[in-house]
């Protein structure tokens, strides 16, 4: 009888821990392959949790699922003006910078942002530039310039690219891109711009292969497309992507002259999560160089992280694409919310945009 009480002590003791260590899990709610299994591996080990991803492709994407009722993310990856509409809602928990010790660690321009002063919410991660990838042989071929959007936008240059276009499934960053390149600026409000940029989109639309967040990686790398509307990460591995293969062409990416969109993506941490112990530690463990290095070398993507600068790959921390020079800073604009009535009008525009 005993030894009969004695195993079922163990069983229970068993059963207890493996409750445990089931609760022991980080819910993330993150950007498509923006975290190496490596440094997964690594944060599991060291909090002894797991790491649970869901991932989307698009910022108004995550920002419809949340609206439908999605729950139970502790940490959320959103860029600046994504940021500012979930603080807007006030679906963020302030951060215990007390448990962020590697906060020090960012660089002093990204210490006290316009969608969050101070960092009372979120912590910088990386940043993109939204940008024109190419087949630089292609395009020679062709007589093309990689220099402007209006290889995107001008029948003249699209006549010779039929159907070897693709711009972002994004309304914000489309219309960035056209207002760019009209030479407003992409926080621009005034209806007939945005009539004005309207109808150079649809003039052009007939000659885009479609709307991609995604697909355009491959299709730029394996030869599909030529010119492709993106973000400079994805940009950076189609170029990585044809290399390995040996293709024979070369794929290239540059922010166009006329400006373009920088984005800022942070960690936060949502009200609905239930781990907010959890998101701190992962939160200070990719603010340690190293581990936040990993997402230039793995991706491409810029730093907002002075300790990471060391440990980044020469041929990304030399890439102008990737980090803009000072001429090219100058050029950038981030994305911000919108007022409802202007949000309301862009839905309107947009969903016209896409079924004509």
């Amino acid at each position: 009888m005993k030894s009969l009480r004695v195993a079922l002590a163990g069983l229970l003791l068993a059963v207890l821990a493996t409750l445990v260590r089931a609760e022991d899990v980080l819910y993330l709610f993150i950007w498509n392959t923006y975290l190496s299994e490596d440094t997964v591996r690594r944060f599991e080990t060291q909090c002894r949790c797991r790491l649970n991803q869901d991932f989307y492709s698009d910022n108004e994407e995550m920002l419809a699922k949340l609206e439908a009722g999605a729950i139970g993310y502790d940490l959320i990856v959103p860029t600046g003006n994504a940021v500012e509409t979930l603080l807007r809602k006030k679906a963020l928990r302030p951060l215990d910078k007390t448990k962020l010790p590697n906060l020090k660690n960012l660089k002093t321009e990204f210490r006290d942002p316009w969608y969050d002063p101070g960092l009372r919410y979120a912590v910088p991660y990386a940043t993109s530039v939204t940008l024109l990838g190419y087949n630089a042989t292609r395009l020679a071929e062709h007589g093309l310039p990689t220099d402007t959007w209006a290889l995107i936008f001008e029948p003249q240059h699209l006549e010779k690219l039929k159907g070897k276009v693709t711009v972002l499934n994004s309304q914000r960053e489309l219309m960035a891109a056209a207002m760019k390149y009209l030479g407003y600026s992409v926080q621009e409000t005034d209806p007939a711009r945005w009539e004005e940029a309207k109808r150079m989109i649809l003039r052009a639309k007939p000659y885009w292969a479609n709307f991609s967040n995604s697909t355009y990686i491959k299709d730029l790398a394996i030869g599909n497309i030529w010119v492709a509307h993106g973000y400079s990460s994805d940009m950076y591995r189609a170029q990585q992507d044809a290399l390995e293969a040996r293709r024979p062409f070369r794929i290239d990416f540059r922010t166009p002259k006329e400006g373009a969109v920088l984005a800022v993506d942070s960690f936060v941490l949502h009200q609905s999560g239930g781990r907010p112990d959890l998101a701190h530690q992962f939160i200070n463990f990719m603010l340690d160089g190293a581990n936040a290095a990993d997402v230039s070398n793995l991706i491409g993507a810029g730093n907002p992280n002075a300790a990471a600068t060391p440990h980044i790959l020469p041929e990304i921390a030399r890439n102008p694409g990737i980090f803009p020079p000072s001429e090219d800073l100058q050029r950038l604009e981030m994305l911000r919310d919108f007022d409802p009535k202007t949000r309301r009008a862009l839905s309107r525009m947009w969903t016209e945009i896409k079924v004509r």
